[in-house]
C-alpha cells in the first residue's frame, strides 16, 4: 500500500533538506555543516530517527568516488557519540526505519578514527568515500538488553551441549579429518589456482552458512548477491571466517565447520539468529582477490 505522508512531516522533511543544503561539489548531495555530504534516496516510515547508543541494524555498501564497491553486507551495530565532527555515527542520526541514504565522507578519517585502521592503498590520503545505507531496524538499549537476557537465560548450559553435538555430527558425517590448531575443520571441496588472499586485498566470496542440523541460516547465493570487502579491516566478517577465507585461494571451494569461539562466541550474533555456544557450517567459494 502506498504511504501517505502528512503535510507536517513533509514540511519538516523540507526544512531539513533546506538546513542542509549549502553549496556542494557533488551534484544531488547537501552539505551538512560538520562537511559531510548527504543525499535522502528513500523515505521510511515516520518513527523516530536513530539515536546516540541505539542498536541499529543496517544494510551498509562502501564505495569508491568513482562507485567502485569495496564492501557490502548487513551489521548490526551500536551507535556510539561521534569523536570527531562529520563522523559517520551522526549521520545515522539523520535516518529511520526502511529510510535510506548516500553519505560522502573522508576515507581516512572513516578508517583511522573510526575503524581504528590504516586507510587502504588503494585511497588517496585526502580522498573521499561513498557510504550508502538502509536503515532495516532500531533497537534501544533497553530493548537489545531485554532481548539478550532473555535468550542468555535460555541457553546457560549450551557450552558442554556444543561439545556434544559437534562430536556427534562430525561421527555421523564421517569425516576424516582433523581439526586445525584453532579448533576449525577444512576440507578442500574444489581447488583453485595459485593466487592468495593478502592484508589489504579486496575478495569477493559466495559462502552458505548453515548449522549442525543443515539449517540455513544465510546464504550469498539466495540472496544472488555475493559479499565483497577489505580481507584485513576490523569488524567485516567473523574471526573465524577470515582465518578461513585468509588460508584459501582464488578459485576454491571449501567446507569449514567452526566452533561458537571462532564465530558468535558465548553471546551469540547481535542479530539473535546465531544463538550463543553455537558451532556452524560454512561453505566458502573465494571468487576472486583483487
Amino acid at each position: 500500500m502506498k504511504k501517505i505522508f502528512s503535510l507536517t512531516s513533509l514540511l519538516i522533511i523540507s526544512l531539513f533538506l533546506i538546513s542542509c543544503n549549502r553549496t556542494s561539489e557533488y551534484p544531488g548531495y547537501n552539505k551538512s555543516k560538520n562537511g559531510f555530504f548527504y543525499k535522502l534516496i528513500k523515505i521510511g516510515d515516520e518513527s523516530p530517527k536513530c539515536q546516540y547508543n541505539d542498536y541499529v541494524t543496517a544494510d551498509i555498501c562502501y564505495k569508491t568516488m568513482n562507485d567502485s564497491v569495496f564492501f557490502t553486507g548487513r551489521r548490526k551495530f551500536q551507535i556510539s557519540r561521534p569523536v570527531f565532527p562529520g563522523a559517520i555515527d551522526e549521520c545515522f542520526t539523520m535516518l529511520a526505519k526502511d529510510d535510506s541514504a548516500s553519505f560522502i565522507i573522508s576515507a581516512a578519517n572513516f578508517f583511522r578514527k573510526t575503524l581504528s585502521s590504516d586507510l587502504p592503498s588503494f585511497l588517496k590520503e585526502n580522498s573521499n568515500i561513498k557510504i550508502n545505507v538502509v536503515i532495516i531496524d532500531i533497537q534501544t538499549p533497553q530493548e537489545y538488553s531485554r532481548e539478550k537476557e532473555a535468550f542468555l537465560k535460555w541457553i546457560e548450559d549450551f557450552g558442554e551441549y556444543e561439545r556434544t553435538i559437534l562430536k556427534q555430527y562430525l561421527d555421523g558425517a564421517k569425516l576424516k579429518i582433523k581439526p586445525l590448531s584453532s579448533g576449525m575443520y577444512h576440507l578442500i571441496l574444489k581447488r583453485g589456482n595459485t593466487k592468495g588472499v593478502a592484508l589489504g586485498d579486496t575478495v569477493i566470496v559466495h559462502y552458505e552458512g548453515r548449522f549442525l542440523n543443515g539449517k540455513f541460516f544465510d546464504s550469498t547465493r539466495q540472496r544472488k548477491e555475493a559479499f565483497q570487502f577489505v580481507y584485513g579491516q576490523q569488524w567485516q566478517v567473523i574471526k573465524g571466517m577470515e582465518d578461513a577465507i585468509g588460508m584459501m585461494h582464488e578459485g576454491e571451494k571449501a567446507l569449514f565447520i567452526m566452533p561458537s569461539e571462532l564465530a558468535f562466541g558465548e553471546t551469540g550474533s547481535s542479530t539473535g539468529i546465531i544463538p550463543p555456544f553455537t558451532s556452524l557450517i560454512f561453505e566458502v567459494e573465494l571468487v576472486s582477490v583483487k
